[in-house]
């Protein structure tokens, strides 16, 4: 039986969703080389609608164990890498 995963909420003061985009791409670029860290499942919420999240990146299988690593919805073709 695996054991469950744990979720950290870190709560902002940012107040715009560009803001806490931002900041999550931010802590991707410096903290991606950790691997108890999944990046791909990065969502966002507003303090009081906790309940509606906002995926950041599109995280879709590319390439073997790679994910896709840009905006959620985006357009064209998946890709591994930011650009």
């Amino acid at each position: 039986m695996n054991a469950p995963r744990w979720v950290i909420h870190l709560p902002t003061t940012l107040t715009s969703l560009d803001q806490a985009t931002a900041l999550a791409v931010a802590l991707r670029n410096s903290l991606g080389h950790l691997t108890v860290i999944d990046f791909g499942e990065t969502t966002l919420s507003e303090e009081d609608k906790q309940f509606v999240r906002t995926r950041v990146w599109c995280d879709a299988p590319h390439n073997g164990p790679n994910r896709c690593r840009l905006p959620n919805d985006h357009d064209g073709p998946c890709t591994a890498s930011d650009h």
